[in-house]
């Protein structure tokens, strides 16, 4: 008998729950990820549902994980394939008794859960929830769930959630686990290493000390007055890509802040970086909660809207080709680093839902593969909200271009920086007759 801990958006030890209750059963256990094969091949919009940016960040901190994970006399087992297939198998060869895994918020990922559960009935599946802040069973009483996120946080303050305190049992040098059960793991998709070193490198081991960094300086003093800059290595917190991947803990974000609060004062900066965290655990439950409408047209309010699919203009958006310098500029840092702000994203989405007509869901499929930082909850959460058809109570937003250029590069640094003024001065090509193309 033997005991799997299946790690998902959880690459971590500390402060990991699922990881924490598998080592307290007397039984060999085997620590596996699966990586899914079909995240390589083309999707409904032909694109991949990971690029090369988002893959090599995975890649990283899986590794990550395994050095973390050999260190406590465990390794972990990386496997090519179907999850569900992946996963019956080790069942079956190994005699599982007992599966851990983190509670993911995807609709996909929740039916992998559920279909495995219902196979092999009489196993102990036990989820847990390490990527949110609040627990599954203290948002059971909310009778609807909140459609804004203004309601959403007047909940949870009226309530005066308690966040539960972290794990902090599994430490490296404390964390005694049981013996590990040696599975052979598969030859995974190459990664390319060919562009320039990465601001980013996955893995437990840089979060924290990105964490520890971050909150050494004033910045986070002052995080509000620089948060929507579109370029600035110290200008916003950047913990969304190990957040994204689980390396980090949100409870331990907020456990940092707190105590980076009781060392330099609470502020409006300091207590709008917890805000965030709060958004982002908002669209953690929204994709929950919604499911599948997550990724319909007509988002969870089912509105109808006037896009469409237009290919060409598709095309010159995703690679920084439009009449627009500022997308340009953004979508071209996008491509090359697997990065933007969170003020360059509101630009370019605005731009293709309301300038290029097309449907959002293009663009966030197009952000599913290129962005390190992606999760499912937020990526189509913001789309949704950007669109009209998701949690923004003013049915979407237009940025005007030309205002968020004046206002967030008025000297043209960030277009020069990243060729965005090189633009093809119209929307679409058109043939003889004056047809578009």
């Amino acid at each position: 008998m033997a005991t799997l801990v299946w790690f998902t958006d959880d690459l971590r030890i500390h402060d990991n729950q699922a990881l924490y209750l598998a080592s307290l059963r007397d039984e060999p256990l085997i620590c596996l990820y699966c990586v899914d094969e079909e995240w390589f091949k083309p999707n409904q919009y032909g694109l991949k549902r990971i690029g090369e940016h988002r893959w090599r960040f995975l890649h990283e901190s899986l590794q990550a994980l395994d050095v973390a994970l050999k260190e406590c006399g465990q390794r972990l087992c990386i496997l090519l394939g179907s999850p569900v297939d992946l996963v019956g198998n080790i069942i079956e060869q190994y005699n599982i008794s007992a599966v851990f895994s983190n509670s993911q918020t995807g609709f996909y990922e929740n039916d992998n859960w559920r279909t495995l559960k219902d196979k092999y009935s009489t196993l102990d599946f036990t989820s847990v929830e390490s990527s949110t802040l609040f627990a599954n069973q203290q948002l059971t009483h909310i009778d609807e769930f909140p459609k804004t996120f203004s309601k959403f946080r007047h909940h949870v303050d009226s309530i005066d959630y308690k966040i539960d305190p972290l794990i902090n049992m599994l430490e490296q040098t404390e964390l005694n686990l049981p013996a590990a059960l040696s599975v052979e793991s598969s030859r995974l998709p190459s990664v390319d290493n060919s562009s320039p070193k990465p601001s980013f490198v996955g893995g437990e081991k840089s979060a924290l000390e990105h964490l520890k960094t971050y909150l050494l300086t004033t910045a986070p003093s002052s995080y509000v007055d620089t948060r929507n800059e579109l370029e600035g290595w110290s200008l916003s917190t950047k913990l969304s890509p190990w957040l994204a991947n689980g390396c980090l803990s949100p409870r331990k974000v907020v456990a940092s802040l707190l105590e980076y609060e009781r060392q330099f004062g609470e502020n409006k900066s300091t207590r709008w970086i917890y805000f965030e965290l709060l958004w982002r655990e908002y669209f953690q439950w929204y994709a929950y909660h919604y499911g599948k409408r997550m990724f319909a047209y007509k988002g969870i309010n089912n509105k109808k809207l006037l896009t469409s699919f237009y290919p060409q203009r598709f095309k010159q958006w995703c690679h920084g080709k439009t009449p627009y310098s500022i997308v340009n500029a953004c979508m071209h840092q996008l491509n090359k680093t697997g990065y933007l702000s969170n003020r360059g994203r509101q630009i370019v989405a605005s731009c293709l839902v309301n300038e290029l007509q097309i449907d959002w869901r293009c663009g966030a499929a197009y952000f599913e593969q290129q962005l390190i930082d992606y999760d499912v909850a937020s990526n189509w959460g913001n789309w949704q909200y950007i669109a009209g058809v998701g949690c923004d109570p003013r049915g979407g937003r237009h940025f005007s271009l030309q205002k968020q250029t004046q206002s967030y590069d008025p000297q043209g640094v960030f277009i020069k920086k990243w060729g965005g003024e090189e633009s093809t001065g119209s929307l679409d090509y058109i043939d003889a007759a004056d047809w578009p193309i």
